[in-house]
C-alpha cells in the first residue's frame, strides 16, 4: 500500500500542475472556454486521488469506493463539456449530461442499496470507458482541425484509458495489478491531458498566425478590392524595377480615373458603387500580365504598372485594352452602369528615376485627359 500510496501523491502533485496550467490558460483572451472545463476536471481527478489517500483512515472501504466514483464521474462530466466546447460541439452537450446524470443515479442507487463492490466496480468502470471512448471518436473525428495530428494522439490515448477502465475491477481487488494500474491509469490521464493542453496551446498559435496573416493582408491590400494598395505598390515597383533595367525593356505607370463613377455611386448607393469597383479591379487583374502590377490609390483611382515592354506602341496598346475593359458596362443586379477612364502615362526612365515621380507625372498627364474630354489616354509631355 506504501507503493500505492507514493503513485497517488505523484499523480496528485502532477494533477495539481496542470490545474494551475489549464486554468492559466484559461484566462488568456480569446481561448476556448473548454480549457477552463479542462482546469475543472482534473481539479476533481486530483480530489478522487486524494480521497483514496486521506480517507482510508476514516470511512470503510465502500464509502470510499463510492467518494472516489463521484469525482472522477465529475471529472469525466468536464473533461467531454470542455471538448463539445472546445471543438464547437455544443449540440451534444446535452445528450451527454444526460448520461452523466443516469451515472450519478446509478451511483446513489448502488450506495443506498449497498450493491456488491464487485458489481459496483464494473458498471463503474464501464461508464468511464463508455465515456472515454466518446471522447476518442469525437477526437478523431475532429482530427484535423487541430494541426500537428495531436487530436488524434488523444484520441489514441482516450481508447487506450477507455480500455484500461474496464479493467477496474481487477485494479480494485487484486494485489498483482492494483499498483501497476493505477500507474498505468495514471500514466494515460496525464498523457491525455497532456495533448489536450497542447492542443489549446496549437489553437492558440493557429489563431496568431490568422491574425498575422490578416493583419499582413490588411496592410499591403485594398480590403475592397484586394487589390495591392499604394505602400505594398511601392515594394513591388522595386521588384518590377529590375526587370525594367534589362535592355531593351521599359516600365509604363497607368494612372487611372474613372470617369462618371460619382453619379452612380451617388444615384444607387454606395454598395452598388462598391460592387463597380470590385468589377473593374476584377478585370484589370485579368487583362494584365502577372508580372504587371495593378493597384488602387484612391476611391476611384487605379494604378498599373506594366513591366517587360519594348516600344512606345506597346504602352498604348495596353493602354488601349485598359481603357476598353474600363468603358465596357459593368452589370450589378441586373441593372448596367456605364463608365469612362481618363488614364495617365509615364514611362521609366524617361518621365522619372523613382515611383514618386512617375506617378506624378501619370497624373497630370491623366488631369490632361480630364480636361480633353475625359475616356481617353495620354502618355505624359506628349
Amino acid at each position: 500500500m506504501a507503493l500505492l500510496d507514493t503513485v497517488n501523491v505523484i499523480g496528485s502533485t502532477i494533477y495539481f500542475v496542470f490545474v494551475i496550467l489549464l486554468a492559466w490558460l484559461s484566462t488568456i483572451p480569446r481561448t476556448s472556454p473548454g480549457a477552463g472545463c479542462w482546469a475543472i476536471a482534473i481539479l476533481f481527478g486530483m480530489s478522487a486521488r486524494l480521497s483514496l489517500l486521506l480517507l482510508p483512515q476514516l470511512l470503510p472501504a465502500e464509502n470510499i469506493d463510492h467518494i472516489y466514483a463521484f469525482f472522477i464521474l465529475l471529472e469525466k462530466c468536464f473533461l467531454l463539456v470542455g471538448a463539445f466546447q472546445f471543438l464547437n460541439l455544443r449540440h451534444l452537450m446535452r445528450p451527454y449530461l444526460l448520461f452523466i446524470a443516469c451515472g450519478f443515479l446509478w451511483l446513489t442507487i448502488t450506495f443506498l442499496a449497498e450493491s456488491n463492490r464487485i458489481l459496483f466496480s464494473l458498471g463503474f468502470g464501464i461508464i468511464n470507458a463508455a465515456a472515454l471512448f466518446l471522447l476518442a471518436y469525437i477526437c478523431y473525428r475532429e482530427r484535423d482541425n487541430i494541426p500537428h495530428r495531436i487530436m488524434h494522439i488523444t484520441s489514441i490515448i482516450c481508447l487506450l484509458l477507455g480500455i484500461h477502465w474496464l479493467t477496474y475491477p481487477l485494479l480494485r481487488f487484486t494485489d498483482f495489478w492494483q499498483v501497476p494500474g493505477f500507474l498505468w491509469g495514471t500514466t494515460l490521464v496525464l498523457l491525455e491531458y497532456l495533448c489536450l493542453i497542447s492542443a489549446v496551446l496549437l489553437q492558440f498559435q493557429k489563431r496568431l498566425l490568422e491574425a498575422e496573416r490578416n493583419a499582413l493582408e490588411l496592410a499591403y491590400h485594398d480590403p475592397l478590392t484586394g487589390l495591392n494598395n499604394q505602400r505594398y505598390m511601392t515594394t513591388l515597383f522595386e521588384q518590377a524595377l529590375v526587370l525594367a533595367l534589362r535592355p531593351h525593356q521599359m516600365l509604363a505607370v497607368f494612372y487611372i480615373d474613372l470617369d462618371n463613377f460619382k453619379p452612380i455611386n451617388d444615384s444607387a448607393g454606395h454598395h452598388v458603387g462598391d460592387e463597380v469597383l470590385k468589377v473593374i479591379a476584377k478585370r484589370l487583374v485579368e487583362h494584365t500580365r502577372s508580372t504587371d502590377i495593378c493597384a488602387r490609390v484612391g476611391g476611384d483611382e487605379f494604378v498599373v504598372i506594366a513591366t517587360q515592354l519594348e516600344t512606345e506602341e506597346q504602352v498604348k496598346q495596353v493602354a488601349n485594352k485598359i481603357l476598353q475593359q474600363c468603358c465596357t458596362p459593368v452589370e450589378i443586379n441586373k441593372n448596367h452602369y456605364h463608365l469612362g477612364a481618363s488614364i495617365g502615362i509615364s514611362i521609366y526612365p524617361q518621365h522619372g528615376n523613382d515611383l514618386a515621380q512617375l506617378l506624378q507625372n501619370a497624373d497630370d498627364a491623366m488631369y490632361q485627359v480630364k480636361k480633353n474630354g475625359k475616356s481617353g489616354f495620354q502618355v505624359f509631355g506628349a
